[in-house]
């Protein structure tokens, strides 16, 4: 990890210019977690409109050590979720030895420090990855409102490589519309849940905000999982207790006719076409 004192942290960016200030946010982390200081580490250097930057990267590790040694349940779940977020947002997926668009950086502090901060981040997200067990135990014992459960669960598919997946569900975080795009002519299938149970969806044509009284398209739903990840995620939804998407997830999973050109569609892989990366 970057030494406090390190000038590499000057050469960082954040989305407001450099990430100078970030050691300092990150020693008094360490000494004593505060949400406030956490919060503005956050925002104000980490994470902006989905975006992340290279003080970022050089952070993560300082992050997953604390989340790691804490005693505090709340503070490992908040920092696994953040983190999550953050994960979730990566441009690249197994680069090596960095991120091509660290070009710049690595001709100003060298191409080995920047392999160096994009290794500890990698190995930083293993350790992360490895405390959803006790995340997801804590979670399911404590009272913990159904969309900061959705956020774990984004985190967690994160973690496991499942980025268009944890794509989906930050975009669709409250759970209550989903936006498919029809394989056949390529047009929005709107995916909405029925006004009398949030649990089953059904398809529209167009968004029904703004188009009031159109027929709706019947989701045959999935009797079981054939997908892996279809699978991995309704059993987590349904062991941390976000019941409506373990019940929306056979929907998901399921299978519906295009509103528009009338074929037939399956609704996850239309759903995740959105967010191939």
């Amino acid at each position: 990890m970057l030494k406090w004192n390190s000038d590499v942290w000057g050469k960082l960016d954040g989305p407001y210019g450099s990430a100078e200030n970030v050691p300092v946010l990150l020693q008094q982390l360490m000494r004593q977690y505060n949400q406030g200081v956490f919060g503005e580490l956050f925002q104000e250097y980490l994470f902006h409109q989905n975006t992340i930057y290279t003080a970022t990267y050089a952070a993560m590790p300082f992050l997953a050590q604390l989340a790691c040694s804490t005693s505090d349940a709340e503070v490992r779940k908040e920092l696994f979720l953040n983190c999550g977020i953050i994960e979730a947002s990566t441009d690249g997926r197994d680069e090596a030895p960095f991120p091509a668009s660290w070009a710049e950086l690595a001709e100003d502090v060298g191409s080995s420090v920047c392999t160096e901060l994009y290794r500890e981040y990698v190995e930083a997200i293993g350790k992360l990855r490895a405390l959803a067990k006790e995340v997801f135990s804590y979670t399911d014992q404590h009272s913990i409102d159904e969309m900061e459960k959705r956020y774990i669960l984004v985190a967690d598919a994160a973690y496991r490589g499942s980025y268009n997946t944890a794509n989906m569900l930050l975009t669709f975080s409250n759970g209550d519309e989903y936006v498919a795009v029809c394989p056949a002519c390529e047009k929005d299938v709107f995916i909405w849940p029925n006004e009398d149970h949030a649990g089953i969806l059904q398809a529209y044509e167009h968004d029904p905000v703004f188009h009031t009284g159109q027929e709706s398209q019947l989701i045959v739903p999935a009797a079981s999982f054939a997908d892996e990840e279809v699978r991995a995620l309704a059993e987590r939804a349904a062991a941390i207790g976000v019941q409506t998407l373990a019940e929306q997830m056979h929907y998901l999973a399921g299978e519906t006719v295009c509103p528009s050109c009338r074929e037939r569609m399956s609704v996850w892989p239309s759903l995740l076409s959105t967010f191939t990366m």
